[in-house]
C-alpha cells in the first residue's frame, strides 16, 4: 500500500536541503528588514549556508585535472614531507619483487592496500615503542606517535608526517574512494617508508 512505503532517502535529503535553504534565506531577509542593521558578514554567511546544501553533490564528485582525487594529492604532499623528514629510505635500484602483503592487493583493492600499509606502520611503531620500554597495551597509533614524540624518539616533524599519513589511510579503511594512482603510490612509497621505520627501530 502507498501508505506503507518506506521514506525515500533521496527525497528526505532534498527536503532537508530545501528546509535549510529556506530557513537561511528567511533569516537573511529578516536581517535586512531592520534598517539599523547594515548588510554585513552575517548576511553573507546566511546566504552561503543557503547555497552549500545544493553544492554538496558537486564537491563530492569533484576531481582535479587528469582524474586525480584529493586523496592522492594529499598523499603525494605527505610523501614529500616524509622525504624531507628522512622518513623515506632511498628507492631500490632494482625490483626485489613483492615484499609486503599490501603490495599484492594494491591493483585489485586500493583501499585494502592502504589499510594494510597502515597496519605495517603501526606494527613498526609498536616495535619502536617496546624497544624503548614504552607500554603499548591499549595504545592506538595516535597515542603511540604522541608518546614517541614526548620521549623524543620521534621528532616533531616525523610525528606530524606519520600522523597525516595514517590519518589519510584511516579514511581508506572507512571506505573513502581510492583510485588507481593511490594504489600505485602505496606500492612505490610504502616500502620506502617501512624500510626507514625498520632502520629507526634497529638504530
Amino acid at each position: 500500500m502507498a501508505g506503507d512505503r518506506e521514506p525515500n532517502p533521496a527525497s528526505q535529503l532534498r527536503r532537508f536541503r530545501q528546509f535549510v535553504t529556506l530557513g537561511a534565506l528567511t533569516l537573511a531577509l529578516a536581517h535586512l528588514l531592520w534598517p539599523e542593521i547594515a548588510i554585513d558578514a552575517i548576511t553573507l554567511v546566511l546566504v552561503v549556508i543557503a547555497i552549500v546544501p545544493w553544492l554538496a553533490p558537486i564537491f563530492k564528485s569533484l576531481e582535479f585535472p587528469g582524474g586525480w582525487k584529493v586523496e592522492f594529492q594529499e598523499l603525494q604532499a605527505a610523501a614529500q614531507r616524509a622525504e624531507q623528514a628522512g622518513l623515506l629510505a632511498p628507492p631500490r635500484e632494482t625490483s626485489t619483487g613483492v615484499d609486503y602483503t599490501f603490495q599484492r592487493v594494491a591493483e585489485q583493492d586500493p583501499n585494502l592496500a592502504l589499510a594494510g600499509l597502515r597496519i605495517e606502520i603501526e606494527k613498526r611503531l609498536v616495535t619502536l615503542a617496546e624497544k624503548h620500554g614504552i607500554d603499548v597495551r591499549g595504545r592506538g597509533i595516535g597515542q603511540l606517535l604522541r608518546v614517541l614524540s614526548e620521549r623524543q624518539i620521534l621528532g616533531h616533524q616525523e610525528r606530524s608526517v606519520l600522523a597525516d599519513l595514517t590519518g589519510l589511510m584511516n579514511s581508506a579503511v572507512h571506505g573513502a574512494t581510492v583510485d588507481r594512482k593511490t594504489s600505485d603510490w602505496a606500492i612505490e612509497i610504502g616500502p620506502r617508508l617501512l624500510r626507514a621505520l625498520d632502520d629507526l627501530g634497529a638504530g
